[in-house]
């Protein structure tokens, strides 16, 4: 239900930029960018189009029902790590290159995108081997931080709501705040063996 609602958030992001738009929203702060880099708006879109679908169906992999459908999991992972290999990773490493915030916000986006890359190639790794146990944690791990998107909008509105900062300022603390405790909480499940 927590999960539908955030969804359901994050796809109202992403609808804010259907048709292609250049005036709304974030790109509003990224005219720079925009105007000087042609290829980012081909990152950014790439980025905002294939994490709604990384979320949803990293979503359905995750919580491993198959809904009478033969395979469904598998194939629900398989859309999941596609993505995020070929789309969602690379497009949110190079936007990380140009993040607000200065740069403790560029290496926090990098890292971020680096890290959601390798857990997820170590994911797909592991289950062609067949180590199911090993490919639930590393998958584990990937979803963590898939959900920073959700999780950095979370900070960003009680960091805001509570000390009205500056929002470059804020926008250094939520890149790092976004995944590092989603990775540390993970990390904790895992080895008291919660999930």
């Amino acid at each position: 239900m927590g999960f539908g609602y955030f969804f359901w958030l994050m796809a109202n992001i992403t609808l804010e930029y259907v048709p292609l738009r250049t005036d709304v929203s974030f790109l509003m702060i990224k005219q720079t960018e925009v105007v000087e880099r042609k290829e980012y708006l081909y990152f950014f879109y790439t980025h905002v189009y294939a994490c709604i679908f990384v979320l949803f169906s990293g979503f359905l992999a995750i919580i491993k029902k198959d809904f009478g459908l033969k395979n469904f999991h598998k194939n629900a992972g398989k859309i999941y790590i596609f993505l995020i290999l070929f789309f969602a990773a690379p497009s949110g490493i190079y936007m990380g290159i140009f993040a607000n915030g200065g740069v403790y916000s560029k290496i926090s986006f990098v890292i971020l995108g680096c890290l959601w890359w390798v857990s997820t190639l170590k994911a797909f790794q592991s289950a062609k081997r067949k180590k199911f146990a090993e490919h639930k944690q590393w998958m584990w791990r990937s979803f963590a931080l898939t959900i920073s998107a959700i999780t950095l909008r979370m900070w960003k509105v009680i960091i805001v709501y509570l000390f009205h900062s500056n929002p470059m300022d804020v926008y250094q603390i939520i890149a790092w705040l976004s995944w590092v405790p989603n990775i540390l909480l993970i990390e904790y499940l895992l080895v008291k063996k919660y999930i």
